[in-house]
């Protein structure tokens, strides 16, 4: 891939104060693109992010907005447009999880879950198309108009019992992901899913911080590691980028094989 292959694609990157959004928020800047840092709680972390890319010689900013609230997405992308004329790139990243025992989960977790999970990436990614209509492909920074990159995970396919609204949520960007990018291909904007396996993130720390733990999660793993943020960021560099560029409606699994049910291989 070519030096800075993002150079001049402002990008957004929602829930990008830590974990995975951080390391895409890192990873697209160092690949030249000017990036937005969303966040909704913890300002200081989302300052943090700006200050490590520009020291590191890129152009970030944060701003706050639920992506589960219209006009609070409406008014981030006013304030990136102001800052930085247009979008290029949006990674749909924000998420969380509510969990319980199906018969236990209240209907506020439920709720709460798919506002983000879903809601939000439907509120963001429709801002971005209808800039990306307005503008059109413009050839000297991308040979596509846009590109949006849904942040999906191993569980649009692994059925995940005890967190039915999570597991929802992202069979719900599956079927999203794609049928937008069936309806937008004619416009020359891309859209495709990064699908994370088992990442060392906050959100699941309790997965991997203990031997015990890390050794059971190892199971699900055949290529024998937990996977780190920066994994998830390299690849969104290659959706966002004119290498992938023939790349549409795709879910990128990124999970060291967990999606090969590894449970199967001596017990088929």
């Amino acid at each position: 891939m070519e030096p800075n292959p993002l150079k001049g694609q402002p990008a957004l990157v929602t829930g990008a104060n830590s974990g995975i959004g951080c390391a895409v928020a890192k990873a697209l800047a160092a690949a030249g693109a000017p990036v937005v840092v969303n966040y909704v709680v913890d300002p200081a972390a989302a300052d943090r992010v700006v200050d490590e890319i520009r020291s590191s010689g890129g152009q970030a900013m944060a701003i706050q907005a639920d992506v589960g609230r219209e006009d609070q997405v409406q008014s981030m992308y006013r304030k990136m447009f102001e800052a930085y004329g247009t979008i290029h790139i949006l990674v749909n990243n924000a998420g969380l999880q509510r969990d319980a025992a199906f018969v236990e989960m209240t209907l506020h977790d439920w709720e709460f879950v798919l506002s983000v999970n879903l809601t939000g990436q439907f509120l963001c990614a429709r801002e971005a198309a209808r800039e990306f209509l307005r503008r059109g492909v413009a050839p000297e920074v991308s040979c596509a108009a846009g590109k949006i990159l849904c942040m999906s995970s191993v569980h649009e396919v692994i059925p995940w019992a005890g967190h039915v609204n999570y597991a929802a949520s992202k069979g719900g960007v599956m079927l999203l992901m794609k049928s937008l990018a069936q309806e937008l291909a004619p416009h020359r904007i891309r859209v495709n899913s990064l699908c994370p396996g088992a990442i060392r993130t906050p959100i699941n720390v309790s997965a991997w911080s203990t031997p015990e733990a890390l050794a059971n999660l190892l199971t699900l793993i055949p290529y024998g590691r937990v996977g780190d943020p920066e994994d998830i960021g390299r690849a969104a560099v290659w959706l966002a980028s004119d290498a992938s560029d023939y790349v549409n409606g795709t879910s990128l699994f990124i999970d060291g094989g967990m999606t090969l049910f590894p449970g199967f291989s001596t017990n088929g």
